[in-house]
């Protein structure tokens, strides 16, 4: 027992923090979500490396060519890595929306997690080896002396809130709404990365992260190894964008129908109503027609 203890203090003080308790989750039931623990992690190394390199290690001084190796970074990361959530918003929502269980949207985020926490890291050496600039990250810097302080806070989180709730409703019309037939993944991937890109120039004022993941194990990276102490930093990266899951994930439920936390919701879906209510101009003048025609058949007779 006193191996196994020593063998965890060396562990936990030597590696990001957080990270043996992250490892733990792959063993829930009987690790039957170890492979979406993995393709969450890995997926974030990639979409850290390939993302955030953009501007800083491609474009850098071109923003035509920063967007276009966002873009390419987005999907490069979503089909190598799998297809992961890589955002703990996301995975709210699918939770909300029935799509994995509780248990499956722990270990997604808790991959997700490991993975941050590793990948800021490994890309400081990276950096550091081959003399490129340094990887930026999200951030809300607080001055304790700012009289505004309350209003910034409270714009941050409507920011976070704001761009999550956009990025999710992109996510699900893009991937479920819209059908772009035999080429439908890699048009509505590239159109993905568009609206990511075009969230992250009009929301900047905390960053913008709209990934609680990135807001945090960026915040661990930044102030060596520690987590933020500050409530406002979990309010702004974890609130925000979990407020805004919550209200797209709701939205879309009112439109498309399905369970809300498995839950009906007593009105909707819009969608259905839709369909029916453009259906019935059809049939009604179709009905014209045919009696029209019998009529006319008639007359002859």
């Amino acid at each position: 027992m006193q191996l196994l203890q020593n063998a965890f203090n060396i562990l936990s003080t030597r590696s990001p923090p957080g990270i043996i308790l992250s490892l733990a989750t792959v063993f829930l039931q009987n690790g039957e979500f170890k492979s979406a623990y993995i393709h969450e992690f890995i997926g974030t190394l990639l979409m850290v490396f390939f993302t955030f390199s953009a501007g800083k290690w491609i474009g850098e001084n071109s923003l035509p060519v920063a967007w276009i190796a966002h873009a390419f970074g987005v999907v490069a990361a979503d089909y190598i890595g799998g297809g992961p959530h890589v955002n703990p918003g996301v995975t709210l929502s699918m939770f909300a929306l029935g799509k994995c269980s509780y248990t499956e949207a722990y270990v997604r985020i808790a991959g997700a997690m490991a993975g941050g926490l590793f990948a800021f890291p490994i890309f400081r050496g990276f950096s550091s080896t081959f003399g490129l600039t340094p990887l930026g990250g999200p951030g809300f810097l607080l001055d304790e002396d700012d009289e505004d302080i309350h209003l910034k806070v409270s714009a941050a989180f409507f920011s976070e809130m704001s761009a999550t709730f956009l990025l999710l409703m992109a996510i699900y019309f893009l991937n479920w709404e819209l059908n772009f037939g035999k080429y439908h993944y890699w048009i509505k991937q590239p159109l993905t990365a568009v609206a990511i890109r075009y969230l992250i120039e009009v929301f900047p004022s905390a960053g913008p992260a709209m990934n609680p993941m990135l807001g945090t194990t960026w915040a661990v990276f930044s102030s060596d190894g520690n987590y933020p102490s500050d409530a406002e930093h979990y309010w702004i990266y974890w609130a925000g964008p979990f407020v805004g899951a919550t209200l797209a994930s709701f939205v879309y439920v009112i439109y498309a129908g399905g369970t809300f936390f498995g839950a009906t919701v007593p009105f909707g879906p819009i969608k259905d109503s839709a369909k029916a209510s453009s259906a019935i101009p059809a049939t009604s003048e179709e009905s014209t027609t045919t009696k029209s025609k019998k009529k006319k058949g008639g007359k002859k007779d």
